[in-house]
């Protein structure tokens, strides 16, 4: 392997740093930024392409210095400690950060009793990353984001996810067409809305589902809110609604519970 780069000023720094901070510069490139060995791992276990990858082997936690040995070694980048640091969007970087291009559209047949979450105007990375590792925990069969929104595959998203993003179904779809998708599919839409009289354990989660989640200031369109589906999350204090990664946890594992 030739020498580590040490130049923060070196092209290639300057471009990952480009990289990591711009959708609009990974989308031109079609390119993901993938940082960390579990999440690394997770995507080329997936059947991500290996692409480009970037080592510092004096930052390996031990997952990483596991994981190294795996990898494929073709195109193979090392950088010193500093100069991955520069690159990093993390406090402690483990050393492992890979340049993949997603596969093509992952969304398989769905079952009858299918179950999946649509996201509407979710723009903070942390809640869409844990939205998907939650539906990964529960097993639903997909995410539906509407619009732009959040980057799913952005650096923050992959890391709030653990690499959930990878595994999880996933599709980005403009707000009438996953409407009139849904609809000829069959599927219930349940609104989560604070104002819905009825709770989320009133509702029957077990057919074929589609959970409608907004963001907290905002909430749901009125077009995406259908009364007679729509459900509440109960709140007894002072606290006038939950965090939206939180609120989508709650009901998907009452969905889990339903179905089991």
């Amino acid at each position: 392997m030739p020498s580590p780069i040490t130049s923060l000023q070196n092209p290639t720094v300057k471009r990952l740093v480009r990289l990591r901070s711009s959708r609009r510069l990974r989308e031109g490139e079609g390119t993901v930024l993938i940082e960390g060995a579990r999440e690394t791992a997770r995507a080329l276990a997936a059947g991500w392409a290996a692409g480009e990858l970037y080592l510092c082997p004096a930052l390996f936690s031990p997952e990483a210095a596991e994981l190294a040995p795996q990898l494929p070694m073709s195109a193979v980048t090392e950088l010193s400690a500093e100069a991955f640091a520069k690159v990093s969007g993390r406090e402690n970087p483990d050393g492992v950060l890979l340049l993949s291009r997603p596969p093509q559209e992952r969304w398989p047949t769905l079952p009858p009793q299918a179950l999946l979450v649509v996201l509407h105007g979710l723009e903070k990375p942390g809640n869409v990353g844990a939205i998907l590792r939650t539906v990964d925990g529960v097993g639903a069969d997909g995410v539906l984001i509407l619009g732009r929104g959040a980057d799913p595959y952005s650096p923050n998203v992959i890391r709030a996810s653990q690499g959930s993003v990878f595994t999880v179904p996933l599709r980005q779809q403009d707000e009438a067409e996953a409407l009139a998708w849904l609809e000829e599919e069959g599927f219930t839409l349940v609104a989560c809305t604070p104002d819905a009289p009825r709770t989320f354990w009133q509702a029957d989660l077990t057919g074929r589902v589609a959970l409608l989640l907004g963001t907290e200031h905002e909430g749901l369109p009125e077009h995406w809110r259908r009364h007679e589906s729509a459900v509440s999350i109960p709140m007894r204090g002072q606290a006038d609604s939950l965090n939206v990664a939180t609120a989508a946890a709650v009901v998907l594992y009452e969905a889990l519970r339903q179905r089991q």
